[in-house]
């Protein structure tokens, strides 16, 4: 085997490999302005340190910064902690030496939970997409709403404490062992969809029809009907005049296009038939030129399960379920944004 002798280069000339292999982290690294969210994140901080004793904590944009990546890749804490020790592109995008400490597992799910106890994640969406408007991305066209579910590993629970569980009780089977009641999720529901069944959460999204872009997001379990969260993400006023807002038939009704048109939007949700009551061919060719730019939602649902790996969501409870919902909904954006900033070249 052809060795030769080490050099001070070693380290760049593995990462050039890397990335001319994958080269999204360093431009996510080079286009999101990190700092932008540090007065955010700076709050969990809370009161100065009244003393200097003791190791002074991370930096709340490193830790964030490995929320992020956990995100992208759907890692539990323990691996992100193991990825992060051994990826020189990880490290990278972290501004990490190998002589500098790496937080470890427990201190990255505490970092996640202060985020969540303040509600900081969303906190940090909103400024992103004040930071769109800033750059140029400012929407300007129709919007859509649209949900995902978003599954959370099964619950082998008997029939009976199911319908507890729906109730909002908790079964004394569960509540007499907090070992086994601390691996139950007793928020997620399930629900059926074109006969197949699913559980956990849903994640109502409202996306912006020419960047798509998600603006704004609304997080429940998943036997929530689409329509209910609706009018709850569209803003109070509509951008401009018959702003279009798009909708797939599960939005479809009088109650919500009378709001739609009281806000100033144009309502552009797609029509369904009845028992015999069926639509006309002029309602099938509207629901066609709708169904064109309200699918635009599908391709930001596809890209957030490419990123994930379609995989469960790694939390228990609503609580947790919207704080990783939510930071998802903001790496997609910051995902979408490099994209956009640094589209592929054509073959």
């Amino acid at each position: 085997m052809h060795q030769r002798p080490p050099s001070f280069f070693d380290i760049e000339n593995q990462l050039d490999k890397i990335y001319q292999l994958n080269n999204f982290l360093p431009q996510l690294k080079a286009l999101i302005p990190w700092e932008t969210f540090r007065p955010d994140l700076h709050k969990i901080r809370g009161k100065e340190r009244l003393s200097n004793a003791g190791r002074k904590p991370f930096d709340v944009l490193l830790m964030f910064k490995i929320l992020v990546l956990k995100n992208l890749h759907n890692l539990s804490d323990e691996e992100t902690e193991r990825q992060i020790r051994d990826r020189l592109s990880f490290r990278d995008f972290l501004d990490l030496n190998f002589s500098d400490i790496v937080p470890d597992a427990k201190t990255i799910w505490f970092f996640g939970e202060q985020l969540k106890d303040l509600g900081l994640e969303r906190d940090v969406f909103d400024r992103f997409n004040e930071v769109l408007d800033a750059k140029g991305f400012k929407a300007k066209s129709g919007t859509i709403v649209d949900g995902s579910f978003v599954e959370v590993p099964k619950q082998r629970n008997t029939k009976e404490e199911n319908e507890q569980i729906k109730k909002g009780e908790i079964p004394e089977s569960l509540s007499s062992n907090p070992h086994v009641l601390s691996q139950k999720d007793t928020d997620a529901r399930w629900t059926q969809k074109s006969g197949t069944s699913y559980f956990g959460y849903k994640d109502h999204v409202l996306a912006d029809e020419e960047y798509k872009f998600i603006r704004d997001y609304a997080v429940t379990d998943a036997s929530v009907h689409d329509s209910v969260p609706y009018l709850s993400v569209l803003p109070e006023r509509a951008a401009y005049a018959d702003q279009e807002a798009f909708g797939d038939s599960a939005y479809v009704g009088e109650d919500t296009e009378s709001e739609l048109l009281r806000r100033g939007y144009l309502p552009m949700i797609c029509e369904k038939g009845y028992r015999n009551k069926p639509l006309t061919e002029e309602q099938k060719t509207m629901n066609r030129t709708k169904s064109k730019i309200r699918c635009r939602v599908e391709h930001i649902f596809g890209m957030m399960k490419v990123r994930c790996r379609d995989e469960l969501l790694r939390s228990i409870g609503l609580e947790r379920a919207a704080f990783w919902i939510g930071v998802r909904n903001l790496v997609y954006n910051f995902s979408r944004f490099v994209s956009l900033k640094c589209p592929k070249p054509a073959k």
